[in-house]
């Protein structure tokens, strides 16, 4: 018998390991390691990468061609630690992690690395497994402990009635196998159909699992809350869990492994729970499908609302997307299946509650009020009205800060930002001139820095000056009790601290405040039950912007802006959504006026085909950034021009248009220039062969004499901002 001393030694097993590499890197695949023992893919390892150690996960081994020359094991590095506590990741979430490097053109362990919580990228083995140990302790106990008097164990709530369109639209859930579009009326009772679907599901099997996003975390509060009232009495306090970026550390990891071990029931989260690891996923519900925030714009720019899709169809999971102003991509796939459609489309179009109405849409004609009024008489006259009735007001605009410039009146010196092309706004409340671009903040100067006269003053405004400018005509009012008029403002400046955001909305919910003032962060998917007035400030904007999405962007957040008023259904005769327009007579505010998003939907629609924009094409940007404007822009320009020449691109070639690179909008952010470049083309799998075909080129660029100064470069599938 050897002693350890003389024992062979064991043969090495090569193992790929994926690690967080970007695109653009060298290293944009797996990366090959030894192990003593064979490692099935998914399992989590922490590997050595020159002088550092990573977190990875061990992939499916690539295919090796002829002429590759064989590996010795004996010159690679072993596997750091092997975090065997946890099961591996599921083959489907191997799938998408893979699909969605492929089509959004990303390293595959970019995307899979950023997937993860990231203190599983610190924690060894031996914490994690000690961590695990602990929590089922934790479990085990609780389901021993028996009920006391000091906690009684919960009902089961008792359920709302259904309307008659809601149980029409749950019996076509239960018929059909998706994917499905809900479209429903604000206050027609979504979120209750969403929680009777999940219930079904749940009830189906004892270790199914459902994945309900929403587009902000601001909406997750809530949500959490209804779903916790209606769902951890049945299945435990731990049943429903939320993932998203305001959580800690430590709250994402628990929530993560919660759901990779299939212990919680119900996740809850912003776009990047769409890869949470849920090995008995049997429904995924997208709220507010329409919303931009689904798609990522950094890093790997991903579409969440998308990728469900996918995802569902992956693991045979039912997807139910649900908005009252649809995205016009879901609303194009979601038209009959006889001319193409994909998703079916399930309708909800009345509010819950008897006599219940969609408000009442009011256009002020702000070239017939008096000049410079922010607030126009007949505006400030009908919230006055709501303030003596005891009703709250809601007045939005999509602008934060005291004013988004400041101004010298006599050189015309303007708050440039030095290291961005953009002005810095005006912060009244700290004094500051702040760049909501790069985050560069000054104090507000006492002079023109560049003359020295005292007459600076701020141009236009933001939600800061609104809500002071509102305290302003409203201080000769009253509250019904004889008490001064509460204005609240809900914004990015006053919920930076946590747990802000939900003293303030509690606030409103609990009638606290009489006028809400704030951005678009409060104008969807809050229940504010006592606001039966609803005002937009100046959206005028959006209505000539060159981007093409930003009429359905506008006419959604009014829509949705519009939802807020009249919930509960004994104020609903007296709900309205006044909008102050210079433009009244415009078919977009004339179409709102009706409620009447089909028709809104099928004019975007005819224009969209008739200029072959997207839904009926597919694009992509090449976004470049660069030290000056000449290389980024030489970077694109150049790679376009070596297209033309190249055997590999030529299948494909001409079904794509590739447009002359452009700065960006917003030119230059700290310091740094930024140019894009457009392609177009009717396929969708042909812009997807050409993009893949073409990176080796942008690669290749890199290195070119006129590309000197490039920093980095990116390609955005499907962009939204362009």
């Amino acid at each position: 018998m050897n002693t350890p001393s003389q024992a062979e030694p064991v043969a090495a097993t090569l193992v790929s390991v994926l690690v967080h590499t970007p695109a653009h890197s060298q290293m944009a695949g797996t990366l090959s390691y030894t192990s003593e023992h064979a490692l099935p893919p998914g399992t989590l390892v922490r590997v050595p990468l020159g002088q550092r150690e990573l977190l990875g996960v061990v992939w499916e081994q690539q295919p090796i061609s002829d002429d590759t020359p064989p590996m010795d094991p004996s010159k690679l590095r072993p596997v750091a630690a092997v975090l065997d506590a946890l099961a591996p990741l599921s083959v489907h979430w191997r799938t998408l992690i893979h699909f969605a490097a492929s089509y959004y053109q990303r390293s595959a362990g970019e995307v899979a690395l950023a997937a993860l919580p990231p203190q599983l990228r610190d924690i060894s083995s031996l914490q994690l497994a000690r961590k695990l140990k602990k929590k089922a302790k934790s479990q085990l106990k609780a389901q021993a402990a028996p009920a006391t008097d000091a906690t009684p164990p919960q009902d089961i709530p008792e359920l709302v009635a259904l309307t008659p369109e809601q149980t029409r639209a749950i019996g076509q859930f239960d018929d059909n196998p998706g994917p499905f579009l809900l479209f429903g009326a604000t206050g027609s009772g979504k979120t209750e159909v969403f929680m009777r679907c999940a219930a079904d599901v749940l009830a189906s099997s004892d270790s199914s699992q459902v994945l309900v996003m929403v587009p902000e975390i601001n909406l997750t509060p809530q949500l959490e809350e209804r779903f916790k009232a209606r769902f951890c009495a049945q299945y435990g306090l731990e049943a429903v869990v939320s993932m998203h970026s305001g959580l800690t550390p430590a709250q994402r990891l628990a929530s993560w492994l919660a759901a990779h071990s299939g212990n919680a029931r119900i996740v809850l989260g912003t776009r990047m729970a769409v890869f949470a690891s849920m090995p008995h996923l049997a429904l995924i519900v997208v709220d507010e499908e329409h919303d931009p925030s689904y798609k990522s714009q950094d890093g790997a720019r991903y579409s969440a609302r998308d990728l469900a899709v996918y995802r569902g169809k992956l693991e045979g999971a039912k997807v139910l997307l649900g908005s009252a102003t649809p995205s016009l991509e879901s609303w194009y796939h979601s038209r009959p299946a006889a001319e193409g459609g994909r998703y079916m489309r399930l309708e909800m179009p009345s509010r819950v509650g008897a006599n219940a109405i969609l408000p009442l849409v009011r256009r002020v004609d702000m070239n017939h009020q008096p000049k410079g009024s922010v607030i126009s008489p007949p505006l400030l006259d009908a919230i006055g009205q709501r303030i003596t009735r005891g009703e709250q007001s809601m007045v939005f605009l999509n602008r934060r800060g005291y004013a988004p410039v400041l101004s010298c009146a006599d050189c015309d010196w303007k708050s440039n930002c030095p290291h961005c092309s953009a002005f810095r706004v005006f912060h009244k409340i700290d004094r500051t001139l702040r760049c909501h671009h790069c985050g560069f903040t000054e104090r507000v100067p006492r002079a023109c820095p560049d003359c020295g006269s005292l007459d600076i003053a701020p141009v236009g405004r933001g939600t800061e000056r609104l809500e002071e400018q509102l305290a302003l005509l409203l201080s000769s009012m009253s509250r019904p009790d004889g008490s001064a008029v509460r204005i609240a403002r809900i914004d990015a400046d006053t919920t930076k601290l946590k747990g802000s955001l939900e003293s303030q909305l509690a606030q409103v919910h609990s009638g606290e405040v009489d006028v809400l003032v704030g951005t678009q962060m409060i104008a969807k998917g809050h229940d504010f039950r006592r606001i039966t007035l609803v005002a937009a400030i100046n959206p005028d904007g959006a209505l000539f912007s060159s981007d093409f999405r930003s009429p359905e962007r506008l006419f959604g957040l009014l829509m949705q802006a519009a939802g807020r008023a009249g919930r509960d259904a004994s104020n609903t005769s007296r709900s309205e959504m006044w909008v102050q327009t210079f433009h009244p007579t415009h078919p977009l505010y004339e179409t709102l006026k009706q409620h009447d998003y089909p028709a809104f939907a099928a004019s975007q629609l005819v224009e969209r085909q008739q200029a072959g924009m997207p839904p009926f094409s597919f694009q992509a940007l090449v976004r470049a950034d660069a030290r000056t404007q000449e290389a980024a822009q030489a970077f694109l320009n150049s790679a376009s021009s070596a297209c033309d020449g190249l055997a590999e691109l030529a299948p494909w070639r001409e079904h794509i248009t590739l447009y002359p690179a452009v700065p960006m909008s917003i030119q230059r952010v700290a310091n740094v220039e930024r140019a894009q470049m457009l392609l177009e083309s009717p396929s969708r799998a042909a812009l997807q062969r050409f993009l893949n075909a073409w990176q080796p080129t942008l690669h290749a660029m890199r290195s070119q004499p006129q590309c000197k100064g490039l920093l980095r470069w990116a390609i955005d599938v499907d962009p939204l901002l362009i």
